[in-house]
């Protein structure tokens, strides 16, 4: 039987392991900037069933970019290299979203530039 972490999650982290930027297929306990973080997003699966032979379903992620936040307008242009980066990683087969504006947030003692690039996909269970 096919799983989601095999045939989507872990082949969409290898694909983002090009880009210059830590790769975490989960939230990890700490971030090392510049980072890239593969999260699920809302909703995390849409069904689209059609009777009982296969299980079919829209997978909904975000990918967070993460970038030192030092000064305003280095870090502002650091984000914006690494999500290019991120998008021109994206593998086929992905739905490419939006970004989201920029934000500061604080994980532990350091303060990171984020901004989440959404992107979808169907899997259907063999």
């Amino acid at each position: 039987m096919s799983t989601i972490l095999e045939d989507i999650r872990d082949p969409l982290r290898t694909a983002l392991l090009g880009v210059t930027a830590s790769v975490y297929s989960s939230v990890p306990e700490a971030i090392i900037p510049p980072a890239c973080v593969i999260l699920y997003g809302a909703p995390m699966m849409e069904s689209n069933l059609i009777g009982k032979d296969a299980i079919r379903v829209k997978l909904n992620f975000n990918v967070t970019a993460a970038v030192a936040y030092n000064s305003n307008a280095g870090s502002l242009d650091n984000l914006e290299k690494l999500l290019i980066e991120i998008l021109g990683a994206i593998p086929s087969g992905y739905v490419v979203g939006d970004v989201t504006t920029p934000a500061i947030t604080s994980v532990g003692a350091s303060n990171l530039l984020v901004a989440d690039l959404s992107i979808s996909t169907y899997y259907t269970q063999t």
